[in-house]
């Protein structure tokens, strides 16, 4: 048996959403609202702070140039990377009114798909992709067309957003002709938002943060200063803040970072969600007299009720939870009040107001001329 279950804790507390209490910062620009209402029907707190925001190049004239030298030399093989960014070529092609020749040029191509989302688009444009990458990676896309042989081909490649995925450079020295397309790309976010986004996550008021792009985690760890930085490592490592990834490719950078990053099995927005759930789940609840008690950035949660706290009583309660049961001495609490209060009474009303919230006057103990206890439902 584990320390803490041994201790008086057990999984998540019953009555109410897994991510009751949790205050996730959600970084990704597109399918942002998609992604959002997912973590808040499991009852999450969302923030929103775009790392980068998608920039479309529909209307920008060397798409529209690019799109003609694909029709005046048509290619061997077309290289679908995002779906958004194929449906997005033949939306700029359909408003240059080049959409019915780009499509009749694709239909005689070899469709090649980085993915289930690349091979969605492919479909929706009437057309079949012939392979589909597994891994959804561009290296895998690499590997299996160099070792068929691309000397001789033309090969038009439709980047994402980043643009550098090194399959233009790989194709050309192995002898192709490449034609470069780029549908859209990544764009600076709101410095300010993003900076104080990344300030909250080091100060401790976020308990988790999603992000759905490499370049976006790369945008956002600029963001941290060294001192930032350095406090995101120690409760990310300690456990106290999940930095969650939609795959293995947006979690290097964090890694890089000496950081570690949930990463779910399969590359979906759905996957991450279950993948945030059952890590929550999975969390050991302080057992105690008036239920199961767990405390988060910003939320206090009991039996799944989150607690109607402000952020000094939710500091009380976490330093409470910590001891598990055992004495908090007063002057340590007092310092978690504002302006670390010297009146040794506004600690009496901070506990008063803990014990009204949690609905149990039996919840918190006063020891006398010593402080504090929880009351655990198994003291031993």
């Amino acid at each position: 048996m584990s320390e803490a279950v041994a201790m008086g804790a057990r999984a998540v507390a019953p009555g109410g959403p897994v991510l009751a209490g949790c205050t996730i910062a959600v970084t990704a620009d597109r399918r942002f609202k998609e992604l959002a209402a997912a973590l808040e029907r499991r009852g999450a707190i969302i923030e929103h702070a775009p790392a980068l925001e998608v920039v479309p190049h529909l209307d920008d004239l060397s798409l529209v140039d690019r799109t003609r030298e694909v029709l005046e030399n048509p290619p061997d093989v077309v290289v679908a990377t995002t779906g958004i960014g194929f449906r997005g070529w033949v939306e700029a092609a359909d408003a240059a009114g080049l959409a019915e020749d780009l499509l009749a040029v694709f239909a005689d191509a070899r469709l090649i798909a980085r993915g289930p989302k690349a091979r969605g688009a492919i479909e929706a444009a009437g057309l079949t992709a012939d392979w589909v990458a597994q891994s959804e990676t561009a290296a895998e896309i690499q590997q299996f067309l160099l070792a068929e042989g691309v000397a001789g081909l033309r090969i038009a490649v439709q980047h994402h957003g980043s643009g550098a995925d090194g399959l233009d450079e790989a194709f050309a020295e192995a002898g192709a002709s490449i034609t470069s397309v780029v549908v859209y790309s990544w764009g600076p976010s709101d410095p300010e938002v993003l900076r104080d986004s990344v300030q909250r996550t080091a100060d401790g008021l976020v308990d988790a943060v999603v992000f759905t792009s490499a370049p976006g985690v790369v945008a956002w760890l600029g963001a941290a200063e060294g001192g930032d930085l350095r406090a995101i490592r120690r409760r990310n490592l300690g456990g106290r803040l999940v930095l969650a990834t939609v795959g293995p490719i947006t979690a290097a950078p964090l890694i890089e970072a000496g950081l570690s990053p949930l990463v779910p099995g399969r590359w979906r927005l759905g996957a991450l969600v279950r993948e945030l759930v059952t890590h929550y789940a999975e969390q050991p609840v302080l057992e105690t007299v008036a239920g199961g008690l767990a405390v988060r950035a910003r939320v206090a949660v009991l039996d799944g009720r989150p607690l109607p706290l402000g952020p000094a009583g939710v500091a009380v309660l976490a330093e409470l939870a910590a001891a598990r049961g055992g004495v908090v001495p007063r002057e340590r609490l007092q310092l978690l009040l504002p302006g670390g209060s010297v009146d040794g009474h506004a600690v009496d009303t901070a506990i008063a107001r803990v014990r009204e919230a949690c609905g149990s006057k039996d919840l918190v103990r006063t020891v006398v001329k010593r402080g504090y206890a929880l009351a655990l439902a198994d003291p031993s």
